[in-house]
């Protein structure tokens, strides 16, 4: 299914953010792998992110 880049950047993001709470209650609780997770997740939002602006860059 084709998603348009609003879809795509509003999807990165929201997984940034997550990521970043994910983060911070890992360090906050002591969880390396929580906190990686997290690391992780902002990592997914930003490519979904830059996904939803080579779209737009295809667009004009």
């Amino acid at each position: 299914m084709a998603t348009d880049s609003k879809s795509d950047k509003a999807t990165g993001a929201l997984d940034k953010a997550k990521g970043k709470v994910k983060e911070a209650v890992g360090k906050a609780t002591d969880k390396p792998g929580t906190e990686s997770e997290g690391k992780a997740q902002q990592s997914k939002g930003h490519a979904e992110s830059a996904k939803g602006n080579v779209k737009d860059a295809f667009k004009k």
